[in-house]
């Protein structure tokens, strides 16, 4: 198990995608560092009544939706290139337990988002620490770091469930086309469809669309329609549901 696990951290770290995402990733946290600069600047000229309506200068807002698309796309390139360049027989030749193959693949992309998704939140959160400085809320995002950690841990998940969700829609779709037009639809188009359904269904809905799950984790939300263990519970279904059917057809169908 070992050997399969190395082969599939050295094919992961050395295939070109996975620069690209990780430096995707990077702009993304300039770019909203930038727009926190921006947002504190603007504060600070802006009279009182007028401060007291500005957003929190929070760059993970931004940071942490385009870092859940890249780690969704990652976890779907892990597989679904090797379907495409044929490499999957090879793979499959090597290690003939097909059960320990996925289970290597897993752990590895659980493990890589892990440590992405928590130094993204973690740089994110930094950075709009320094930018806001002394400054109260609504500007300054968190009062702590203690504030902030139950959000922090929350956005960290659901990057990983991301990455999780992309790896199960591979092995199911077998395709890079498929995989990422899936996640696109759910975490872009589905939630905003929910919100043209009658009422009060378009709430319940949403409630559970991917996007809304790590704010209501976290208690983010004051009388949100999910429980912290609820939406807990709907992330992990959102992994059976993906990584399930992944499974099965790995198992079932040729290569």
């Amino acid at each position: 198990m070992t050997d399969v696990l190395n082969s599939e951290w050295l094919k992961l770290r050395s295939v070109r995608s996975t620069t690209y995402v990780l430096l995707a990733i990077v702009l993304c946290l300039l770019v909203g560092a930038l727009v926190s600069y921006l947002m504190t600047a603007d504060w600070d000229t802006s009279p009182p009544d007028l401060q007291r309506k500005f957003g929190a200068a929070d760059p993970g807002v931004m940071v942490v939706p385009f870092a859940q698309f890249c780690l969704g796309v990652l976890g779907a390139l892990t597989i679904t290139s090797e379907y495409g360049s044929g490499m999957i027989r090879t793979a499959l030749v090597s290690v003939p337990q097909r059960k320990a193959y996925l289970l290597a693949k897993t752990a590895v992309v659980a493990g890589a988002s892990l440590v992405v998704g928590l130094t993204t939140v973690l740089v994110a959160y930094q950075t709009g620490e320094l930018i806001t400085g002394d400054r109260p809320e609504p500007i300054s995002a968190y009062s702590s770091f203690t504030d902030a950690l139950p959000t922090l841990l929350a956005n960290t998940a659901s990057l990983v469930l991301l990455a999780l969700l992309g790896l199960g829609l591979g092995f199911l779709l077998r395709s890079t086309a498929g995989a990422l037009v899936s996640l696109c639809a759910l975490l872009f188009v589905l939630p905003s469809l929910t919100l043209i359904l009658p009422s009060p269904w378009n709430e319940r809905v949403y409630s559970v669309m991917l996007p809304n799950l790590a704010p209501q984790l976290s208690a983010d939300y004051p009388d949100a329609p999910l429980s912290p263990p609820a939406a807990g519970l709907v992330m992990l279904a959102y992994l059976v549901l993906a990584l399930v059917p992944g499974t099965i057809t790995l198992l079932r169908r040729d290569a």
